[in-house]
Formats: C-alpha cells, sequence, structure tokens
C-alpha cells in the first residue's frame, strides 16, 4: 500500500477550497481562526466524498437500467473517482487519529 504526500494532500485541498470561494467574498470575510477553518474544510471535503458517492451511484444505476445516453467510460471514471476520494478521506481520518493518537501519548 501506498502511503500518501500529507503536504501535497493539503496543497490540492486549499486550491479545491479556492475554487469553492467566490474571489470577491474571500477577501472581505473577517478573518477566521484556524480551528474553525479546518473544520469547515473537512466538512466540505466529506461533502465532496458523499456527492462523489451519489453520482457515481446515480451514473452506475442509469447505465445499469439502460438508459439512453448512460456512458460507460463516464461512468467507470466517476465510480472510480468516487473510490478514490473515499479512500483518501478514509487515508486522512487514519492519519488524524494517529496524530490525536501521538499527542495524547505525550508527556506532559
Amino acid at each position: 500500500m501506498s502511503t500518501i504526500d500529507v503536504n501535497n494532500l493539503l496543497s490540492q485541498m486549499r486550491q479545491m477550497t479556492a475554487q469553492v470561494r467566490p474571489p470577491e467574498t474571500a477577501f472581505k470575510a473577517a478573518p477566521v481562526s484556524a480551528q474553525s477553518d479546518f473544520s469547515a474544510l473537512l466538512k466540505q471535503s466529506i461533502s465532496a466524498v458523499g456527492r462523489n458517492q451519489m453520482e457515481a451511484g446515480n451514473m452506475a444505476a442509469s447505465f445499469e437500467r439502460g438508459d439512453p445516453g448512460a456512458d460507460l467510460g463516464r461512468t467507470m471514471i466517476a465510480v472510480q473517482k468516487a473510490d478514490l476520494s473515499l479512500r483518501t478521506m478514509v487515508e486522512v481520518r487514519n492519519k488524524l487519529v494517529d496524530a490525536y493518537k501521538d499527542i495524547m501519548n505525550m508527556p506532559v
């Protein structure tokens, strides 16, 4: 199993967040603490994974029903994209749990 480059993943998550936020409101907002910013980013990431899963499920069901316009290539790409995003989210969760365990085991 390969490991995930955390810095690269965080960079990609920041890029996705920048794409979601409209540019004119990104600079007008009041400064947000790092804690609430991280939680918002985590919520957005989780909802994006959920949307990918729903989209892939709908496309697969559409293809299985034989709906006109259901494309096998697009369906397979959507399924793979949903699988990859879910695996990434699981790895991020595992890293967060490991970091939490490390912090809790530190002597005070």
